[in-house]
């Protein structure tokens, strides 16, 4: 098969380093791609959202599976693009179509759907800057922190977590009539805030049948003991050793189930992932959010695990025959640990050089927010590099991790040394 990946992160160098290893894949392409696709997959300098082009590129090579890593070209509605051409309709796309993809693009979609399938979730209600008197009185009948959520995508910075009752009613002020977040913020979600535990649960579906992958969990803030302001993702552990199999089979059942279930009887069609993220109060599974794609970084250490050949999940997706196969998975643990660039998720310079790269041998490196630049690594984003190790302990994957991390270096480099902590 020839097969396109669509993005230019840690999660996309993560799908193209699987995919290369499937005797099923014969021409892989990455579009836009980064140093790190580059060395296992041919890259073509398109945007994501691009779809004209993007139509361009599969017609020239013959692609008969297209992957979409990121959200955005989902939320516009690529896999419809796909559908309603002529010239591209047999081809496959994972990802979901437009309609389904508003479980990710808007939050209140996703609320609704979770309140109509009883899915368990915070409470919640939906503001306009035409009703912003209504959210401060509803802020007021909350207790602290309050939760204020943009209602669509933010690049993963919409969601505040304030503890000051004035300070929350000024920012919903400044996301509904300030537009603090753009179109993005039209619309604000406030939420009971769910003190617990979080994890994600990634499940692939093809419409009629899902597989859950192996569980993981993330660390959000950019500062040590969870502190400081949300980033895309500074790192993540797989499995979640506090996720037991009563609770998982919990997971399944309260949450998976009525999920998939949902979406068909929603005539919502959906051949793709659905990350949930989830939340463990007390003993109890509660839904944060839904994505409709793999998350980042928590790809890379989820599909290292799979023993299972990738392509052949993605054929079986494509075919609706998902039901046949059987999803191995390695035993040890997997954990990543994110290098971000100085002053990220805030302002931050590119164009560093990354030594070291050639020395890590008990690590795999996933590039992020790297590049080639004549003959040199060099970054070009906030989350650089992410380094995944294996061990029997997640505590011995996180020790590999960050052994291999001392060989690696660039200008103002960060990263947590505390991934793990609270486990």
């Amino acid at each position: 098969m020839n097969i396109l990946v669509l993005g230019s992160g840690g999660r996309e160098h993560t799908f193209a380093w699987k995919i290369a290893q499937s005797p099923s894949c014969k021409n892989l392409y990455v579009a836009p791609g980064n140093s790190g696709t580059d060395d296992v997959a041919t890259n073509i300098n398109i945007s994501v959202t691009d779809f004209e082009a993007i139509k361009d590129v599969v017609l020239k090579n013959a692609i008969d599976l297209v992957v979409v890593g990121p959200e955005d070209p989902l939320v516009q509605g690529i896999h419809d693009f796909f559908l309603e051409d002529m010239l591209l309709k047999d081809v496959a796309v994972i990802g979901p179509q437009k309609a389904a993809a508003q479980l990710e693009g808007s939050k209140e979609f996703a609320k609704e759907f979770m309140t109509r399938h009883n899915i368990p979730t915070a409470g919640y209600k939906s503001f306009t800057k035409d009703n912003v008197d209504e959210g401060y009185d509803f802020l007021d009948s909350l207790n602290a922190p309050y939760v204020l959520k943009a209602d669509g995508l933010a690049a993963g910075k919409g969601v505040l977590i304030l503890n000051d009752l004035e300070e929350a009613k000024t920012e919903l002020k400044n996301m509904l009539v300030n537009e603090k977040f753009g179109a993005a913020s039209t619309r604000v979600v406030i939420e009971e805030f769910l003190d617990g535990i979080e994890l994600s649960c990634f499940v692939v579906t093809d419409g009629k049948d899902y597989k859950i992958l192996p569980t993981a969990k993330d660390y959000k803030r950019i500062g040590e003991g969870d502190t400081g302001l949300n980033t895309g993702g500074m790192g993540a552990v797989s499995p979640v050793p506090f996720a037991s199999e009563r609770f998982l089979d919990r997971i399944e059942n309260e949450i998976v189930k009525p999920t998939v279930e949902g979406l068909k009887k929603d005539n919502l069609p959906y051949i793709g992932f659905i990350f949930i993220g989830l939340i463990k109060v007390g003993d109890d599974p509660k839904v944060i959010e839904y994505n409709v794609r793999m998350g980042d970084p928590e790809t890379e250490v989820v599909l290292p695990r799979l023993k299972t050949d990738l392509v052949t999940i993605f054929k079986a997706m494509a075919n609706q025959t998902l039901n046949n196969v059987i999803i191995n998975v390695d035993e040890r643990a997997a954990t990543t640990i994110m290098l971000v660039s100085g002053g990220y998720p805030e302002a931050y310079a590119k164009g560093k050089e990354i030594s070291g790269l050639s020395h890590v041998k008990d690590s795999i490196v996933f590039h992020a927010g790297a590049q080639n630049n004549e003959g040199r690594t060099v970054t070009s984003g906030g989350r650089v590099l992410a380094i995944t190790s294996f061990g029997e302990t997640y505590q011995e994957a996180i020790k590999k991790s960050y052994q291999s991390i001392e060989k690696l270096s660039f200008d103002k480099m960060y990263y947590r040394r505390d991934i793990g902590f609270d486990l």
